[in-house]
This record gives C-alpha cells, structure tokens and sequence, in this order.
C-alpha cells in the first residue's frame, strides 16, 4: 500500500504546472467563444492531442499513479481552464473506465487505443448508460440487447441520452439489459465501433452549460455486433447471471463499477470550477473601489471569501482522500467516493453563486466569466449521480439499511 502524502512529488508538480499553462494559454483565451458556438471544439482536441494531454499514454501514466492524485490533479487544472473544454478532453476516459472495469485484457487493448484515435486524427468515445426513463434509476434500463446464438450476434435496441459525445464517438460503450427480470444484475456492457449500421446520433441538447461538450442520444435499431464486443465475454456473463438468477450475490451493476471509479476525478472538474471563480472573485475585491476603499475591506465580502476558500479546500481533501482509496483499491465503505463528488459539485455552485454576488452586477454579464462558471458548475450535481443519489449511497453505506 501506498503512504498517502498531501506534499505532492516532483512529477506531480511538473504535471499540475504544465496543465495550468496550458489552461492558461490554450483555454481561457477561446473558452468563452466555444461557450457561445455550442460546438465540438475539433481544432481544440487536436491542438490538447499535439500537445500529448489527449493521449492513451498521458491518461494510462495518470490512472497508473499509485498515490491516485494525478487524475485528479489533471481534471481540476483542466476544468480551471474551462470546464466545456475539459470535458472534450476527460469525457472519453468514462467510456475508457467502462472498458477497464468490464473489459477482458484483451478487449482493453483492442478498444482504448480507438477511443482517442491519434495527434493528427483524434476520436472520442461515450458511455451511454441513461436512457429517458431511467436516468438515476439505472436498474430500470429499457435497452435490451438480445443474442443471435446463430450468427454469434448481439441485436440492440433503445434509446440512450444526455450521452456526453453521444453520437459522434469513435467507440460507443452502452450499457444494456439481457435479461430485464433481474434488473440491475441482468445488465451488460457493449463496445460499438463507429460506422456500425444501426446506431445513431438523436436530438443533440443545448445545454445551460458545459456548451462546449456534446452532448446527445444515442438511438440503437436493431444495431447488430458481434458477440466479441461484449465486454468480459459470452461465458462470464452466463456465469454472473445464473448466480444472480440462483440468488446468489453478484459483482454489481455494470454502470454502477464504472461511476464507483470516476466520481473524485468528476469532483475534481468540479472543485477546478469553484478555484477559478473563487480566484477571480478574490482579485476584484482587491481592487474593487467602493466607499474610498477596496471592498474587501468589508467584512460582508472578505467573510464571503473566507468561507469560499474553506469549502474548496474541504473538497479538495475529500477528492484525494477517495482518489487515494481508488488508487489502493479500498472499498468506499462510507461512501467516500460519493462524498467527494457531493461536497465538490455543491461547493461549486455555492462558490460560483458567491462569485456573482460579489462582482454584483458585472458579475451578472457575459462581460466576466464568473456567470458562465455557475453556468457550467450545476452540471456537476447531476450527471454521473445527482446529489441526492450521492446522498442515498452514502447513508446505505454508513447505515447498513436499504433506504430507498
């Protein structure tokens, strides 16, 4: 096991420093333009490619950190930068999580090099998992996915949405039913290529933030793949079943092991979010004039900060506490994980709100960007597990009791 350490190493500092600049000078200067364009930022993901951060080898060498804090080192740099943006660049690692936590070693080799492509030709890949009547309810997936024992097939159909780079991905990974009587344990994951018959783009949303990420459903039509795209294969899945069927406990929900894994890295956009605004609000009330004096001069505005600042640092040790846990392989048996994107994704939102407050009316215009950080910030409270979802896993795990 790891000592765990709140000094980071030297590599850990040369990566945080080079991701600010890059936020600083990559990021910040077209945040605001891609924010208004509501469009995949291509040139941007090429440029992040060329620069070796939207790379299989910078996220392989990331998750490989056995302290597990510079995954989430990245993602709070990243999204300081812009969140929108980030999102182009951390959002194909939850398709990649869903291969790594459902994948054969075989299958991992096959299908994560295809989900970011190369410098000159960069891919994404999706995780479709919520569908439109099962978004939290994750048990209740109305996509099925049938074997054709003849032809070696699996036949899928239904309706995935809010898919973050929803039809657009190089590699869709979809979590569907194969046997909707056991609900959550009759699920499996499904790797479909791009080009595949069957499988397309629905309606793509426009969002109130993150307008710079993509985000669609994904339709399925009698999509027909062959029955090696099944993540884990034909005979582990056999397996899980009929122990589930015998009533027998079983690993999990397919869905559940890949957010149980990515929600500190998602804590930690969102925490990058709270830092900038908080960063900025800090800035503007020193040099902000009001009364023949800078306002935070003012208890009213400098206890503001004061409590701004206290609430990003208690995220921040909840997030690498979990990403620690993560890296050593220790059950969240609190709920740590949750906690971590829980407390990062509202102190986010308070934080940016706060940020308005004390910018006042500027802060209200797309003149600043403190407006479009709140924007981006409510995000963090809904996907990948809504507050109150967090909530209701942390007190099943600290009670012991189904609570529903």
């Amino acid at each position: 096991m790891t000592d765990f350490s709140m000094a980071l190493n030297e590599d850990q500092q040369t990566i945080r420093d080079w991701l600010h600049s890059f936020a600083v000078n990559e990021m910040r200067p077209i945040a605001a333009e891609w924010d208004q364009r509501e469009e995949t930022p291509w040139d941007f993901i090429r440029t992040a490619a060329a620069a070796g951060i939207y790379s299989l080898d910078f996220f392989a060498n990331a998750f490989a950190d056995p302290s597990g804090l510079t995954l989430v080192l990245a993602c709070e740099e990243l999204a300081w930068g812009d969140a929108g943006l980030a999102m182009n660049i951390v959002g194909s690692t939850l398709g990649v999580a869903g291969i790594m936590a459902n994948g054969t070693p075989e299958q991992q080799m096959e299908w994560i090099p295809i989900c970011f492509g190369t410098p000159d030709d960069p891919k994404l890949s999706a995780f479709c998992v919520s569908e439109p009547d099962a978004g939290s309810d994750v048990s209740s997936l109305r996509t099925r996915a049938v074997y054709d024992e003849a032809n070696d097939e699996w036949v899928l159909n239904g309706t995935k949405t809010w898919i973050t780079n929803g039809g657009i991905a190089a590699v869709h990974v979809v979590v569907a039913s194969v046997d909707p009587a056991l609900g959550g344990r009759g699920q499996a994951s499904f790797v479909i290529p791009e080009g595949t018959p069957g499988i397309r783009m629905g309606q793509k949303f426009l969002k109130m933030g993150i307008r710079a990420s993509h985000t669609a459903e994904v339709v399925l039509e009698n999509c027909r793949i062959p029955g090696r795209f099944l993540l884990g294969g034909k005979d582990k899945l056999d397996e899980r079943l009929a122990r589930a069927r015998e009533g027998t406990r079983t690993s999990g929900q397919a869905a559940m092991a890949t957010f149980e894994v990515t929600r500190p890295s998602v804590g930690a956009q969102a925490l990058g979010i709270a830092r900038a605004a908080y960063e900025y609000a800090l800035d503007y009330a020193k040099e902000r004039q009001q009364f023949g004096r800078p306002i935070i001069e003012n208890q009213a505005i400098a206890f503001k900060l004061a409590d701004m600042r206290t609430q990003i640092e208690a995220s921040r040790l909840l997030v690498w506490h979990a990403a620690w846990m993560g890296a050593q392989r220790m059950p969240f048996s609190n709920g740590e994980g949750s906690m971590s994107k829980l407390h990062a994704s509202e102190t986010a939102v308070k934080v940016t709100e706060e940020a308005i407050q004390i910018l006042g009316g500027y802060g209200y215009t797309r003149d600043y960007p403190v407006e479009r950080w709140h924007r981006d910030s409510k995000i963090y409270t809904i996907f990948e597990g809504t507050s109150e979802i967090q909530r209701l896993i942390i007190a099943r795990a600290i009670s012991g009791v189904k609570i529903s």
